[in-house]
């Protein structure tokens, strides 16, 4: 079905199905036809793999990911599509749509019930707006799957594939090394998508880990550390968790300074090392 990636053709049959295009569901459809096959590809789709797709829209990817895999299941919330899908994928017998909300579906028993012990991973063309929530559900469910290969917005790209440590890390950074190895694969420019939105993507693919990269006595702990750490990113390291954590500002010195963390130091300089290290001396001092 090359055709998915001929404008005119698309618009023709979603006109025929009456669809229009939801500014709040972030629908953007790819028509470059290199990128799809890119993405399969990068994804590790084979015969013996199977491949959770996230908002499949028109079908352009899901045909892709169905001439390797050895079966899709794909995830669209919007029901005005689903007739759409029927017609693009009508070749495929390996294909299953589901009607559903992902950030609701119980992902492990529909990831048993689909593919069994096979080997599993997702891809997908993910709406700007639910980015971020997708990719951490995923990744703190520990879902049995291999990778995660998603488009997202290029600067969100930068700043969940930027080491912990660095200028461009935030909270997600942390949040996505801790669990995975991300990759920056390719940029994707604005004029492959229909309509065209206003800025660039690229996709990423988010290697999962056996193990986290450090170890750390409470992970929940970890977590909250991460986020108060970048949640007053002007500010030093030491107001941004006293702030964030309820913790008094000296008790908080003292507990960089036991860590051997500059006082001054800022949130972006942190490496894992360093979170795992202030949660090990926030659970010292409150014992």
């Amino acid at each position: 079905m090359s055709k998915l990636t001929d404008i005119s053709y698309v618009k023709g049959i979603l006109s025929k199905h009456g669809f229009t295009f939801s500014k709040a569901l972030g629908q953007n459809f790819l028509i470059n036809p290199s990128v799809c096959p890119r993405m399969a590809e990068e994804c590790g789709c084979s015969d013996t793999v199977g491949v959770i797709e996230i908002g499949p829209g028109a079908g352009v990817l899901t045909n892709e990911l169905a001439q390797t895999a050895h079966k899709v299941v794909a995830v669209e919330l919007d029901k005005r599509l689903l007739p759409v899908l029927a017609e693009t994928l009508a070749e495929h017998n390996n294909v299953k749509i589901i009607n559903g909300d992902v950030m609701k579906l119980n992902l492990k028993q529909l990831i048993e019930e689909e593919f069994g012990e096979g080997r599993t991973v997702v891809c997908a063309n993910l709406p700007y707006y639910i980015t971020s929530p997708v990719i951490m559900r995923v990744l703190e469910e520990r879902l049995p799957i291999d990778s995660l290969t998603v488009m997202v917005q290029k600067e969100a790209a930068d700043r969940i594939c930027a080491a912990p440590g660095t200028r461009e890390s935030g909270a997600i950074s942390a949040a996505v090394h801790y669990y995975s190895r991300p990759e920056l694969l390719f940029k994707v420019s604005k004029g492959s998508f229909l309509p065209a939105p206003k800025v660039d993507s690229a996709v990423i693919k988010l290697n999962i880990l056996k193990e986290p990269p450090v170890k750390v006595i409470d992970e929940k702990l970890f977590f909250r550390v991460v986020k108060a750490a970048f949640s007053q990113r002007r500010k030093t390291l030491a107001n941004s968790l006293s702030s964030g954590l309820s913790i008094p500002k000296a008790q908080t010195a003292e507990m960089l300074s036991e860590a051997k963390i500059r006082p001054n130091a800022r949130a972006e300089e942190m490496t894992m090392e360093n979170f795992a290290q202030i949660t090990s001396v926030i659970t010292k001092f409150n014992t």
